[in-house]
């Protein structure tokens, strides 16, 4: 995630604001120039924008913040669409007359925009191609119903299911500690989530599909008993030698689709790391390994140097995070095994996105 800053006043400002500290200003996501602006008022519903590369255009309110506010992303006045690109993509809401759903909803949409966000930047296809009975990507977030089966988060045939109790953070860690996860968040379930969708659109029937059955495994074998197996059995015992979590073992879908969560995780910390500035320089002789300067990156699409990058920026990161008496922010060791994967991982999305299959 890059940083923003106040397009009239110049302050620091991020991703989910809806308005500066500062100097008051409202402001909007622009996914078309991956900025976020400042506005003024131009006329009822109609919003000027102040960022240099959309100076002067106008915008309105995605309906979703208008109604709800739960959305912050702006949506050209000539579009005829209510919804922003981000917000097009659900299918199913939370039920909005339940107490509590909206600020669950509101918790899931800030994940989601993360997600999204990320893939309009690589260039990544959101939509589907029929003929090749490949699916566009749509969300929907769904709560328990008294007598029903619970709701299981998933993907099938391009719809990412997200259970709202997700989204409360009580259930959530009591979930992560029940499942002995060192990591669970609803960023992390979005982006595991994606990558599966990328593996149908993208991997499935393709010229990839040899090489991804001769680095993760053949995905034809039977799915259903392979969860069940891990369930049952759990990891073997030298998992971290192949995967990048132990529930990847479970089965080569899974194991894309922690990868290709890590992958995006990778990105986007970088990123981030990238657009502050930061550069870690140690001193000590012994400490070269840990030097990084993630601003000279890039556009970040030269692998190698990425993970150059990455592996210091995640010993300072949790070395941090222990001084606060927090668990490491990145509790994951990264094999050899497991950075051909992410090797391969990068090889398609900076390919699909060279196709620029979505307009």
């Amino acid at each position: 995630m890059k940083t923003f800053h106040c397009d009239a006043c110049g302050n620091l400002v991020f991703f989910e604001n809806v308005e500066c500290v500062k100097c008051r200003h409202v402001l909007g996501y622009l996914p078309d120039e991956e900025d976020l602006s400042a506005f003024e008022l131009d006329a009822r519903d109609s919003w000027r924008a102040l960022a240099p590369k959309a100076k002067d255009r106008r915008y309105r309110l995605c309906l979703n913040g208008q109604q709800h506010s739960v959305c912050n992303w702006m949506v050209p006045v000539d579009d005829p669409q209510p919804l922003c690109r981000a917000c097009r993509l659900n299918r199913v809401v939370p039920d909005l007359s339940v107490k509590g759903n909206l600020e669950l909803w509101h918790k899931l949409e800030l994940a989601k925009r993360r997600v999204v966000f990320r893939l309009l930047k690589l260039g990544l296809p959101l939509t589907g191609v029929a003929e090749e009975n490949r699916s566009t990507l749509e969300f929907q977030f769904l709560a328990d119903s008294t007598g029903q089966p619970p709701v299981l988060s998933g993907y099938a045939q391009g719809v990412i299911t997200l259970n709202v109790a997700e989204a409360d953070d009580v259930e959530r860690e009591r979930r992560r500690i029940s499942l002995h996860e060192p990591y669970r968040t609803l960023l992390g379930h979005m982006r595991h989530e994606i990558a599966h969708f990328y593996w149908d659109r993208l991997i499935a029937n393709s010229q990839w599909s040899d090489s991804f059955r001769e680095i993760f495994g053949d995905e034809r074998q039977d799915y259903a008993g392979a969860l069940k197996t891990y369930y049952e059995k759990g990891a073997p015992n030298n998992w971290q030698n192949s995967y990048v979590s132990s529930y990847a073992s479970a089965h080569p879908w899974e194991d894309w689709a922690e990868t290709g969560a890590h992958y995006f995780h990778i990105l986007d910390l970088t990123e981030t790391a990238s657009s502050f500035g930061m550069a870690l320089k140690p001193q000590h002789p012994s400490a070269q390994t840990m030097t990084a300067e993630p601003a000279k990156l890039g556009d970040m699409t030269n692998f190698d140097a990425l993970m150059a990058h990455w592996f210091p920026l995640t010993y300072a990161l949790n070395t941090l995070n222990r001084d606060m008496g927090l668990s490491d922010l990145y509790p994951f060791v990264i094999s050899d095994s497991v950075v051909r994967k992410l090797r391969f991982v990068h090889e398609i999305v900076q390919h699909a996105g060279t196709q620029k299959a979505e307009p």
